[in-house]
């Protein structure tokens, strides 16, 4: 019951900051010398929406791209299903073949259990990461299309933005 007001509570500062002009938003940004800190990271699948917060604050909203079969979660290596649950992001990779990237948590104990149930692997190496070395955002067909083998994708300029404001360490809702 509480998750569903959080994510409700969510929906709300989105759709309020989705008609605060873009100029408002950016100019409060730009004024600080350095970003702010997220201490929650916040995915909404369905929304393609990725969200820092600091506390009950949005900080940034981000469009994402998601793995090429977005619903559901995540049960077997190679099903290019994106997870849902709560993770951590927990390292970061500078040497990416993906510009840059954050690692998350997944499989986490659930993952594992699930997936040794039905005797399949769970697979792993899930990040939040950049276009792919040496590739354009339009031959991807990003954020349109869902391109990844099941992470969460972002413009390199929006990867730089999260670098600077998320933290290993940081905690990950992924929603559905």
């Amino acid at each position: 019951m509480v998750q569903i007001r959080k994510t409700v509570g969510l929906c709300v500062a989105l759709s309020v900051l989705a008609f605060q002009p873009a100029q408002t938003l950016a100019s409060s940004q730009t004024a600080r010398l350095t970003l702010p800190k997220a201490d929650r990271v916040i995915v909404l699948k369905g929304e393609r929406k990725l969200v820092l917060m600091k506390r009950d604050r949005v900080l940034r909203i981000f469009q994402v791209a998601l793995g090429r079969y977005p619903k559901g979660h995540k049960t077997r290596q190679g099903d290019a299903k994106t997870p849902e649950g709560e993770y951590t992001l927990d390292f970061k990779l500078k040497d990416s073949a993906f510009y840059r990237a954050i690692h998350i948590s997944y499989p986490n104990e659930r993952d594992l259990e699930h997936a040794r149930s039905l005797g399949v692997d769970p697979g792993g190496k899930i990040m939040i990461h950049g276009l792919p070395n040496r590739m354009s955002a339009s031959r991807v067909g990003h954020p349109k299309l869902d391109w990844t083998q099941g992470c969460i994708a972002v413009t390199n300029k929006e990867m730089d933005i999260l670098w600077k404001m998320v933290d290993a360490g940081t905690p990950i809702e992924i929603h559905p």
